[in-house]
């Protein structure tokens, strides 16, 4: 009985709106149709006219529609109402999908036409939400960050004056950290990745820890590695260096607007700053000298980025000769680590 007052009271509200003016007296015409089921369907209108408009209408899906939001309103009295226009035969809707949102046009019989913009549903308001969020920093913000890593040697030739067992690296031992700050401007964007460009300013520190005893010494000939003649607790070179890293990424969306990923491939400068070696003895004094150790000051090289979220993997290799020609082993310094 409630879907029957349901469709009678939507009926009526649809007939109504067809008229020009509501009128406040009796209606002059009415339609009253009886069902087997005690059931009857009264139509109000102020006319004749009024109630043969019902032919434009289709009846069956006010009903249809109707019977299915029943399904969806609670015990107790139902009051729902609808624009009829919605219900008109013929009627051809058109949409179409703007930056702005949905226009949607509705053409009907008498080619009358009328546009509704909707606004941008929640799918599409978290999207954006998430891609500003996510783009928030992506022009020209400045970042901060901290990288953590080790280091290595990669030897390029031999030298009988530097065997390798006496500059072998610990490597847990051998660490890099580096602080830094830059950013990262947005270059091409799409929806799912866009191409960004990251460069700032680092200082980092190489840490070269020795296996065994050997010291790094510098001679007038060269640096060397002799062998202290006691047990240490550890012997390392540090070194201290300023660089400029240029690297650009390729960033990776979801469906939301979120990063998933993203790739980097570019180089850097770095100047020496400082350098020094470090010896703990094992009753744990320290003995620390500053010196150049005929070091290169001027590194570059290449630097790859593997990022996942906020978290960022990278592999460093310098292309020159972390000492000078004749003057130490000819190493290359490999670093990788995480960054944040």
């Amino acid at each position: 009985m409630k879907g029957v007052v349901l469709i009678v009271a939507t009926i009526i509200a649809l007939v109504t709106s067809l008229t020009a003016q509501a009128t406040s007296v009796a209606p002059t015409d009415s339609l009253v149709i009886r069902f087997a089921n005690r059931t009857r369907l009264v139509i109000y209108a102020p006319d004749k006219a009024g109630i043969q408009a019902l032919s434009n209408y289709d009846l069956n899906k006010i009903v249809r529609e109707m019977g299915m939001k029943l399904d969806s309103v609670p015990g107790g009295p139902t009051a729902i109402s609808q624009n009829g226009e919605r219900f008109l035969k013929d009627t051809v809707l058109v949409v179409t999908r703007k930056k702005d949102g949905v226009t949607i046009v509705i053409n009907d019989k008498g080619d009358t036409t009328r546009t509704v913009v909707r606004e941008k549903n929640q799918t599409d308001r978290d999207y954006e939400r998430a891609r500003n969020r996510n783009h928030g920093r992506d022009n020209w913000n400045i970042d901060y960050g901290v990288s953590i890593g080790l280091n290595n040697f990669i030897q390029q030739s031999t030298s009988p004056a530097y065997p390798e067992e006496s500059y072998d690296l610990r490597p847990i031992g051998s660490r890099y950290i580096a602080l830094s700050i830059g950013a990262m401007p947005t270059i091409i964007r799409g929806k799912y990745a866009s191409l960004k460009l990251y460069y700032g300013v680092e200082v980092a520190w190489n840490n070269f820890m020795f296996e065994g005893n050997n010291v790094a010494e510098k001679q007038p000939a060269g640096i060397a590695f002799p062998d202290a003649g006691r047990d240490l607790q550890k012997s390392k070179l540090t070194v201290c260096t300023i660089g400029i890293p240029v690297v650009p990424r390729v960033t990776f969306y979801n469906n939301d607007g979120r990063k998933i990923c993203h790739l980097g491939f570019g180089g850097y400068v770095n100047y020496r700053l400082d350098s020094y070696r470090k010896i703990k003895e094992a009753d744990g004094s320290k003995d620390r000298r500053h010196s150049d150790f005929y070091l290169n000051d001027y590194r570059y090289g290449l630097i790859a980025h593997l990022g996942l979220r906020n978290v960022n993997f990278f592999v460093k290799y310098d292309l020159n000769p972390l000492f000078q020609t004749d003057k130490g082993p000819d190493v290359r310094t490999l670093t990788f680590g995480i960054g944040f």
